[in-house]
């Protein structure tokens, strides 16, 4: 999107904004539903129009470290974790930190699902950047697509999945990381990993100095993404498969795999570029005629540790 006609879409978004009304912007993850989030009625539409349930709560986008100071406490480790993770162009990656907010502040309670603590996170992608600063409120903004279904890397998935009722959209181009942000809860004694995603567990271990103590609750739902099923295809699906069944569509990983795989999320097993190919590839089998998606083992370490947490939300009966 060129320069002047970038600053007129941001502007417009601006506007639609401030009255109210949701708007679809890039991230480097997946394309988020945004909405002022300091407006009830404005998040209220994030929820309808996904057909999320409500105590769900929704991340809170900020420009910087500074802007989500307003809303939320930071700590030591907390401020650690911005510097690195947010505030350094070479390091930035998809982190999520849950904080405990601020009393007395305009947030939305709708978006933190009521409760005491906030999820926040600063994107890296120039476009919502961009927007944040002009707009000068943090935005809710949920991956912009209806619950439970696959999340959206390009416009052109937002738009398959809200079809008619698609709001206005700030065309970024497809999402380089192509997985949700990895969420740290930082309320309690010790950090807790609550949803792995496009930043890597052992990342982050390496700047807190401990290990990461991993959540194995959904019953206190305090960030997105924790629901047993989620981001699920239409078709069901099968994991750490090696021989598909009659009828079902192979997603491959690596070289070892089949020759008549029908898609592979990556040749070379880089688990970087399975990510960025995970829900664009899954939607793709999912339109297909096939009886069900197999897919192949990923190794759990590194970013396929996402990936599998993934992959086992959508296989998800429950």
């Amino acid at each position: 999107m060129k320069s002047n006609t970038l600053d007129i879409a941001i502007n417009h978004a601006c506007k639609l904004l401030k009255n109210g009304d949701l708007v679809v912007i890039p991230t480097e993850t997946v394309y988020g539903l945004a909405a002022d989030a300091t407006n009830d009625q404005a998040v209220t539409k994030i929820y309808e129009l996904k057909n999320r349930p409500s105590f769900n709560p929704l991340i809170m986008h900020v420009a910087d470290t500074y802007q989500a100071e307003k809303w939320a406490h930071f700590s030591p480790l907390a401020y650690m974790l911005a510097e690195t993770f947010w505030n350094s162009n070479y390091h930035h990656r998809p982190l999520t930190l849950v904080l405990n907010r601020k009393k007395d502040t305009s947030l939305s309670h709708l978006a933190m699902a009521g409760l005491d603590t906030v999820a926040v996170r600063v994107p890296n992608h120039p476009i919502p950047l961009k927007l944040l600063k002009r707009f000068q409120k943090p935005l809710a903004a949920p991956s912009a697509n209806r619950s439970n279904h696959i999340s959206p890397t390009s416009t052109e998935a937002v738009k398959e999945s809200f079809g008619t009722r698609t709001p206005f959209m700030l065309d970024g181009g497809v999402c380089s990381v192509g997985l949700e942000s990895t969420i740290i809860d930082l309320t309690t004694d010790e950090p807790v990993l609550l949803r792995p995603g496009g930043t890597t567990k052992e990342e982050i271990e390496k700047v807190i100095g401990v290990s990461l103590k991993i959540s194995t609750s959904s019953s206190c739902i305090k960030a997105p993404g924790m629901l047993k099923r989620h981001y699920a295809p239409v078709h069901p699906l099968r994991l750490n498969v090696v021989d598909p069944l009659d009828g079902e569509v192979l997603l491959g990983f690596g070289p070892q795999s089949p020759s008549d795989a029908t898609l592979n999320l990556s040749e070379t097993g880089d688990l970087r570029e399975a990510a960025a190919n995970l829900f664009h590839m899954l939607r793709i089998l999912d339109q297909s005629t096939s009886k069900g998606i197999a897919v192949m083992p990923i190794p759990n370490h590194g970013l396929g540790l996402a990936i599998n947490d993934r992959l086992k939300r959508a296989a998800s009966l429950e």
